[in-house]
């Protein structure tokens, strides 16, 4: 390769080969860390930056196995595969842990001479130390063992809980007179069958339209009780379980909780300051919040005169209500603007031009299905390649099931350019406008992934910020979805008219109402979320997710043994806290390794597991959350919460 040629891009399996292409790049890239270690290990350079790129090299090979293996798992259409996939991520895991807690490779990090490094090098150094004493390295040689036993356990249960949503896709079946309200084009993407019976599933094309439009209540509960109980009961004993693990992890660290453990690298530092802070945002925001909501279940009364509350069954529907009749914003009317190859079209004009870019469809490039399209990414006046992206945004059997980036291959300067892949799953016709938000949210991180992937460190490449700022990127250009300027280049009906600025502009009432109507929700969660785990008597309490609490009905209020009340949705608030049900799909302190995924988020995103990690976080994604919730309104809660957001 010349100084002029840009590195190749990760040329990917087809499916009949995918599982020994797995299998082969586990065995290299596990193999060829291990060398790498045994070589430090033997002759350590006398040179202080040598030593750092030694365990750079390091990272990179975890991050080559553990990126494209946490992307398959969640993607590929195979099941054989997938299951491959995780099987690679296991084994990245469980290396990844081994490394974390050897004392001979601290020691040799230890000893480096941070005089004459170069900032960058010098946090590097500092940040590679705190994550192996983080991942216990100085602990005796049981608690270790332990520590070990504990994360590969956890690995397994993460990736179980994953796949327990992927497969979990519910569904009911109604009669096509029960469907009053809904979209025409909706009702057309959904035949009767051979009964007579329309079939719903779980998935956002589907559950999201039909929970906001249609008009039969009962309708409308069945398939939110359906989306709500996705991957129920399955997860609940793996969710308590987990929570156990990561008590006692985070005990035999050193750390009262799992929340003083993770809070200790964020800006807010200590476990119990979280739910102070959360309660301090949600006693702000309560008045307009409850306001808001006082307005839908008026109108909610006017078809049900004895309601007295509303909760997530009927919500979207009667604030869409609210929204039409008294604010004249029509979403019907709106997504009838929002083509999914339009709105796709125009995402990539609209970021080509802000950060003078130019998309190529990568005609060599594989793709693990049909659905899925591929583009090299140039500088507008470049010749060179720098990055390449994926898109795979409508939903199929076992694919996850929310939207976030996932990363292919993390950008190191010279070795490899930064390849991310956008998973999601939009409507292949006619979008929701909170979609089209989100689609530009999640696109941020990947435009992030790619502009910001030519590092030398590994751990530093990418959309690898502080976790506190992980999110700003992307919540600045999901803005750009509110400017009905940018949106009427590309958001036009049949006939060729642009949307109309009043429907969709920054100041477009009904989006000053929706965000004055989500924002109780902390106050119903702050203190439901696993925020700050203790141990604490108290009986062990259990609620059928199936019925619902009032409020906004969020489901599933039970009791934890430590003292926590936690929800199978999870993860409430991750994009501010970090705090997420999901185990071990974020990065270790040190290796950053994410097994069957991920930067998963949101989304999602995961806790860290205190085992190295490899450098810019390889696997990693973001996202919003990926247990079951209300799509279009816990998403608000993120956005009060501190995301400069936008989602994952």
């Amino acid at each position: 390769m010349t100084a002029r040629q840009a590195p190749a891009p990760l040329a990917l399996p087809t499916a009949d080969v995918a599982q020994e292409w797995l299998a082969a790049r586990a065995t290299t890239g596990l193999d060829e860390a291990r060398r790498l270690v045994d070589a430090l290990k033997a002759a350590p350079p006398s040179d202080a930056l040598a030593t750092l790129q030694a365990w750079n090299d390091v990272e990179i090979a975890l991050g080559s196995v553990s990126s494209p293996a946490s992307l398959l798992a969640e993607v590929h259409p195979d099941e054989a595969v997938r299951e491959r996939a995780d099987l690679a991520g296991q084994e990245v895991q469980k290396l990844s842990t081994e490394l974390g807690l050897d004392r001979e490779l601290y020691e040799i990090l230890a000893a480096v001479d941070p005089a004459g490094l170069d900032e960058l090098a010098t946090r590097f150094l500092e940040r590679s130390l705190r994550s192996f004493r983080r991942s216990g390295v100085d602990k005796d040689e049981a608690t270790r063992e332990r520590i070990r036993a504990i994360n590969e356990r956890l690995t397994v249960l993460s990736q179980e809980h994953s796949k327990n949503i992927r497969n979990g896709v519910r569904s009911i079946r109604v009669a096509p007179d029960r469907l009053a309200g809904m979209p025409q084009d909706w009702l057309d993407a959904h035949p009767a069958d051979a009964e007579g019976l329309v079939t719903v599933t779980t998935d956002y094309p589907d559950s999201v339209p039909l929970r906001t439009f249609c008009a039969d209540a009962q309708v409308r509960r069945e398939l939110a009780m359906a989306f709500l109980t996705v991957a129920w009961p399955a997860n609940d004993p793996l969710l308590h379980e987990m929570f156990d693990l990561r008590h006692e992890l985070a005990q035999l660290l050193g750390y009262q909780t799992w929340a003083d453990y993770d809070a200790e690298v964020k800006m807010i530092k200590q476990g119990a300051a979280i739910p102070a802070f959360i309660d301090k945002i949600a006693d702000a925001a309560l008045e307009s919040g409850q306001r808001d909501r006082e307005v839908v279940l008026a109108r909610m009364r006017v078809d049900v005169p004895d309601a007295q509350t509303i909760d997530v069954a009927d919500l979207a529907y009667y604030s869409n209500l609210v929204s039409k009749e008294q604010l004249e914003v029509d979403a019907q009317l709106v997504r009838t603007y929002l083509d999914f190859t339009k709105v796709r079209a125009g995402l990539m004009a609209v970021t080509g031009r802000l950060f003078g870019l130019r998309y190529e469809t990568a005609a060599d490039a594989v793709v693990w299905d049909e659905a899925v399209t591929a583009y090299d990414v140039f500088r507008a006046d470049g010749d060179e390649p720098i990055g390449r992206i994926y898109l795979d945004l409508h939903p199929r059997e076992g694919k996850y099931k929310h939207a976030a980036q996932f990363d292919l291959v993390t950008g190191v300067t010279g070795r490899q350019l930064p390849e991310g892949v956008l998973v999601c799953n939009f409507s292949r016709g006619l979008m929701e406008h909170d979609h089209v938000v989100t689609l530009f949210h999640e696109f941020g991180h990947l435009v992030h992934h790619v502009l910001a992937g030519n590092q030398q460190w590994l751990r530093f490449s990418g959309v690898a910020t502080e976790w506190d700022f992980v999110e700003a990127p992307s919540q600045m250009l999901e803005e750009w979805a509110w400017d009905a300027e940018i949106l009427q280049t590309f958001a036009t009906n049949e006939a060729g008219e642009p949307i109309p600025a009043d429907l969709v502009g920054p100041d477009a009432s009904s989006r000053r109402f929706r965000q004055g109507l989500h924002r109780p929700h902390p106050d119903v969660l702050c203190r439901d979320v696993l925020l700050v785990p203790h141990r604490a008597t108290g009986r062990h309490h259990r609620t059928d997710p199936r019925t619902p609490d009032p409020l906004f009905a969020l489901p599933l209020r039970r009791r934890h043994p430590h003292g926590v009340r936690v929800r199978p949705l999870g993860g409430v608030f991750e994009r501010l806290l970090h705090l997420h049900v999901e185990p071990g799909h974020r990065q270790g302190p040190v290796l950053g390794v994410r097994p069957g995924q991920h930067v998963r988020r949101g989304g999602g995103r995961p806790l860290p597991r205190p085992c190295p990690r490899a450098g810019g976080q390889p696997g990693r994604r973001r996202s919003r959350r990926r247990l079951p919730r209300s799509p279009l309104h816990l998403r608000r809660v993120c956005r009060l919460a501190g995301r400069v957001r936008p989602g994952g």
